[in-house]
């Protein structure tokens, strides 16, 4: 407030109540998550640690809630609030891992027979979700997947910039393909001249806005499919490997190797 009263004073733009109160809100966060998580009542108690599971619970606004909690402990440590800095030494920069979210395997499962063997998924939704399932397909190379890039006869499809085609066969690296899957009865395809006719009768509303399917399988982000399968051939297969295989960067590949590995995937003594 004292800094707000001063740019005022300067002429400098001043700090919005709102951005003031985001910096209030991540301190009561962290005050919340102190009593209820750590188990502590006491600011003293803050070390180095219980501000990393904090900024853990958000890796996206790390930067920003780190800049305000160094704000605040300089303020607490300036009013022997605290003795030590807990924030000293914490890099606003989190660590280079992968941290996102992947699908359990009995979900992917019930994905896999749901786009295989079912006939209520969209064949969209289907294309889209064995791609990502299967072959850690991004939505760069599904957009710019055309005809010529699928072969029927040796049933394999080639993605983007990748050295080899996927393919459905022994000793493949990236698993079954799409055109693999049993032919099922295209309940949901629609007719163009369908479309077209609800267009000419719909004034004003243009194709893109026509019902267009799912955008993500199930409810499950396709980045997310992607980063299972990533996940799953990095820790299983070479890191190298993969990279080759995918066109991709090894660096790239290697933020998705993990340091522990589930338990199901552990073979019982």
């Amino acid at each position: 407030m004292r800094a707000r009263e001063r740019a005022l004073k300067t002429g400098t733009l001043p700090r919005t109540d709102s951005t003031i109160e985001a910096a209030l809100a991540i301190v009561r966060n962290l005050a919340r998550f102190l009593t209820g998580t750590r188990n502590k009542q006491d600011w003293a108690l803050t070390d180095v640690h219980d501000v990393e599971a904090f900024l853990a619970t958000m890796p996206k606004a790390r930067q920003r809630r780190l800049v305000v909690l160094r704000q605040f402990f300089r303020f607490a440590r300036a009013r022997k609030i605290v003795l030590i800095d807990p924030t000293r030494g914490v890099k606003a920069k989190g660590p280079s891992g992968f941290s996102g979210t992947t699908v359990a395997v009995d979900q992917q499962r019930q994905l896999f027979r749901r786009w295989t063997t079912g006939t209520d998924a969209h064949p969209h939704e289907a294309l889209l979700g064995i791609l990502a399932l299967l072959h850690a397909a991004s939505s760069s190379e599904v957009r710019l997947l055309r005809v010529d890039d699928i072969d029927p006869t040796n049933r394999s499809i080639r993605l983007g910039k990748r050295p080899h085609p996927g393919a459905h066969g022994p000793g493949q690296l990236v698993g079954p393909s799409p055109l693999s899957s049993p032919p099922r009865e295209p309940a949901h395809r629609q007719p163009p001249r369908d479309r077209y006719q609800d267009h000419q009768n719909r004034p004003g509303v243009g194709l893109d806005r026509l019902p267009q399917p799912p955008s993500g399988p199930c409810g499950v982000p396709p980045r997310t499919l992607r980063s299972t399968r990533l996940a799953d051939l990095v820790n299983t297969l070479d890191p190298k490997l993969v990279a080759a295989v995918l066109g991709m960067d090894p660096e790239g590949v290697m933020t998705y190797l993990a340091d522990h590995v589930d338990a199901i995937r552990l073979v019982e003594p």
